[in-house]
């Protein structure tokens, strides 16, 4: 896919890149609102929010408490040939949880390296990846915010910052002492700001980035692209930034300019556009996931990536990411013209715009939210209700779950409500889901800030 025309009016001094964790101001989705949207072409956006399914309709799960005593748990992870589990930390700790909870003593703290966070923030430790052979090299990966670091301009927020440290992977306590700075992104902005990083059956690491902050993917850091009814478009750029988009990337090998590799086949790899990409046209991805579908036997093309967008004020979206796929932003949010009555579906070059797979809107009946956040396709484990759904939630949980079957048909597919039931109840906020092992986790809150010690990490069982 060849990248996209656009209009080289940057502003000198410009840097690369945004990440972050989810949505605008004082909530996850709040922002600027960048004129009226329309429905484009696509199916009845009140279709989106609707059940339509009978199979998944009226299912239930119900949840088991493994460990509390979290800030703003935003992250899970279980490294491959061990039997340990792992919760981050919003503030920069990393916390192990065993069958009696939370261990009192941090097992990684990056706090003084993290920017400093206070009530909402979409700042922090946003990330942790394991290396698929971490049990034998101690390798992680981690994704954070830092202060302003030389190369990030005065009038900026702050520095994204990817790093690879090496531990002892049998340690009780991990030192952050051997870091290597893999990447530093100039932020703009303080929020959109993504945050998820991790490893695909490819054995690449993938790495979301937000589209720069604000609202509109416009203003101060945003550089203009070939869409002309919003000023802005770090989404639809492919040349200048990184933001908005799905990087991918070798840390496996080193490249003579950089501290690590790049695919060979991605992309815009010999084309006019920067190497990292893998897909773009995103607001702000908050979590993504990897599915091997069990009828595949783990080729290239074999496994799905599914990517939780959050919107600006009007509709959430999911996206099931192709290599090289632009998903619209800020052309449309979700399925819907942004910023004009009326939109393209392709590009200049004439590329297709991906439509999403789910998508719901913020307000009416049915399924609705303000701030997507990404789940897993159900595999094994203790859901056999939900076996082949695909499971995640809103900012604003309200005690439920959403789910939605691949396999249903029609695109966008239908999600449907998945009550929470039993004694035991979650946050009134899911900050994340993880997965072990075919189990599915989430992570909760009962604050929409960085404060107290409220947050806490379920397992999803059935009824």
């Amino acid at each position: 896919m060849s990248p996209l025309p656009r209009r080289r009016v940057l502003a000198s001094g410009f840097a690369t890149v945004l990440a972050g964790i989810a949505g605008c101001s004082s909530a996850p989705t709040s922002g600027e609102d960048s004129g009226d949207r329309t429905p484009t072409t696509n199916p009845d956006p009140t279709d989106s929010g609707s059940s339509g399914n009978s199979e998944l309709d009226d299912t239930r799960v119900a949840v088991e408490r493994v460990a509390s005593g979290f800030v703003s748990p935003i992250d899970f992870y279980a490294p491959a040939g061990t039997d340990r589990q792992f919760v981050v930390d919003q503030p920069g700790i990393i916390y192990e949880v065993t069958e009696n909870g939370r261990r009192d003593e941090p097992y990684f703290d990056i706090r003084d390296r993290v920017v400093d966070l206070g009530g909402y923030s979409e700042q922090g430790l946003l990330g942790v990846a394991p290396h698929p052979d971490f049990a034998e090299n101690g390798r992680l990966f981690v994704r954070y915010s830092a202060p302003r670091r030389d190369g990030t301009p005065q009038n900026y927020s702050h520095t994204f910052v990817l790093s690879e440290f090496t531990v002892d992977p049998t340690a009780r306590t991990a030192t952050p002492d051997e870091e290597r700075t893999l990447l530093e992104l100039p932020q703009p902005q303080s929020n959109h700001n993504a945050g998820a990083v991790g490893f695909g059956p490819d054995g690449y690491l993938y790495v979301g980035t937000g589209d720069g902050g604000a609202g509109g993917d416009s203003g101060t850091g945003h550089v203009e692209d070939w869409y002309d009814a919003v000023a802005g478009g770090n989404g639809q750029d492919v040349t200048e930034n990184l933001l908005g988009s799905i990087l991918r990337i070798d840390v496996d090998d080193e490249g003579e300019t950089r501290p690590y590799g790049i695919p060979d086949d991605n992309p815009l790899v010999g084309s006019d556009g920067l190497d990292e990409q893998y897909a773009w046209g995103l607001r702000n991805p908050w979590r993504f996931s990897f599915d091997r579908r069990s009828n595949k036997t783990g080729d290239e093309g074999d496994w799905d990536l599914y990517v939780a967008d959050v919107g600006q004020n009007r509709y959430e979206e999911v996206n099931r990411i192709e290599k090289g796929g632009n998903y619209g932003w800020n052309v449309r949010e979700g399925m819907h013209c942004f910023g004009a009555n009326d939109c393209p579906t392709t590009t200049p070059d004439d590329n297709s715009l991906v439509d999403p797979v789910i998508e719901y809107p913020h307000s009416g009946d049915g399924v609705s939210g303000i701030a997507v956040i990404g789940g897993y396709v159900v595999r094994g484990g203790s859901l056999p209700d939900l076996e082949g759904a695909y499971v995640f939630a809103d900012w604003q949980a309200n005690g439920r779950l959403f789910a939605a079957d691949p396999s249903s048909g029609t695109t966008p597919w239908p999600p449907v409500e998945v009550s929470i039931t039993g004694d035991t109840s979650p946050g009134s906020f899911v900050t994340a889901f993880g997965r072990d092992d075919g189990e599915i986790y989430l992570l909760t809150t009962n604050v929409g800030r960085v404060s107290g010690q409220t947050g806490e990490l379920f397992r999803l069982t059935a009824p």
